[in-house]
């Protein structure tokens, strides 16, 4: 099914202009291999891009437009941040209460709507294609998050957090009955449920080499770890951390040394070894909902936090965008 949709203009957003946070330190250290693998190197400040939202979530960065697209969910809109300009725009309203965005092999939008229950696809023509809406006939309760594997297969989250209210989508009685993460074939557009057994599954990423999937939890304060069968099905799914008292994960992402880095809401963004210790975390004026890496190095971290966006240059890289 294909709808067309309309890209906006220039929007007046508040705190728009670049600006700086007043913490002195925005590192805490909790482990030296924080240090010497020089997390806490590159920007000693944070920047903030914009503001006025009413909580801002997804960022995903697109290297062809040097541009940042992220969700405003409340608002029901998406905004996007010109990095060459500073500009900020209206992408897309209404956009479904959209939550996560990533991108596909071919640089497509991919977005959870938690509004439209569904995962779409932004062609590059600008319209709109649903990539999945149903399972089993069932209608997902609200797609929140998405990654895509190397071989095309979109792999998503499906937590009701967008049907208890009518807040960040509408309020609905779920046709599920769980929460659980879902497998896109790429050829066939099958659907099939890889995951169960969670209270509110989040964020989602693959390890640098695919062989593993990660999953945070954002009810049971976790992130799970799946071992990839080349069949595309899971196994073996263990704890891989626990947060630590206070916080909650919401979503997750690698650099290309190993290292977790997780939005852990009103605890900062923690980055944890791949043995699951906590190495150290970013601190945050405001309470972080998601986090991405971009920029034509991928080296710039961009978090979104309840109603601003921010971001730092740092001396750590993300994983490699295309991987084939």
């Amino acid at each position: 099914m294909i709808q067309r949709t309309r890209f906006g203009s220039i929007v007046d957003l508040k705190e728009t202009v670049v600006s700086t946070s007043p913490r002195p330190e925005i590192y805490e250290v909790l482990d030296d291999r924080f240090r010497t693998g020089k997390c806490a190197n590159g920007d000693q400040q944070l920047e903030k891009l914009a503001g006025g939202c009413r909580w801002a979530e997804g960022p995903v960065y697109l290297p062809a437009w040097r541009q940042l697209i992220w969700s405003d969910i409340p608002n029901d809109r998406m905004l996007r941040w010109d990095e060459q300009t500073g500009a900020v725009s209206l992408f897309r309203s209404p956009a479904g209460h959209s939550n996560g965005n990533t991108l596909d092999l071919q640089g497509r939008l991919i977005s959870c709507e938690q509004g439209g229950r569904r995962v779409s696809r932004t062609e590059h023509d600008g319209s709109v294609t649903v990539v999945a809406d149903r399972f089993e006939g069932k209608r997902f309760n609200s797609p929140n998050d998405s990654t895509v594997r190397s071989d095309g297969s979109i792999w998503f989250s499906d937590p009701d957090f967008g049907i208890t209210s009518d807040y960040e989508g509408h309020r609905a009685e779920p046709e599920i009955g769980g929460c659980n993460v879902y497998r896109v074939d790429p050829a066939t557009g099958e659907v099939r449920l890889v995951a169960d057994g969670f209270g509110g599954p989040n964020g989602l990423v693959f390890s640098p080499d695919e062989s593993q999937l990660y999953v945070s939890d954002t009810r049971a304060g976790h992130i799970r770890v799946f071992d990839v069968r080349e069949n595309g099905t899971l196994s073996d799914g263990k704890v891989f951390t626990e947060a630590r008292q206070g916080a909650r994960f919401d979503n997750i992402r690698f650099d290309d040394g190993g290292r977790l880095w997780a939005a852990a809401l009103d605890d900062g963004v923690h980055c944890y070894d791949p043995d699951g210790t906590l190495l150290g975390r970013i601190v945050m004026p405001e309470t972080v909902s998601n986090i991405a890496f971009g920029g034509p190095k991928n080296n710039r971290m961009f978090i979104t936090a309840n109603t601003s966006l921010y971001s730092l240059v740092m001396a750590v890289t993300g994983v490699p965008r295309i991987r084939r």
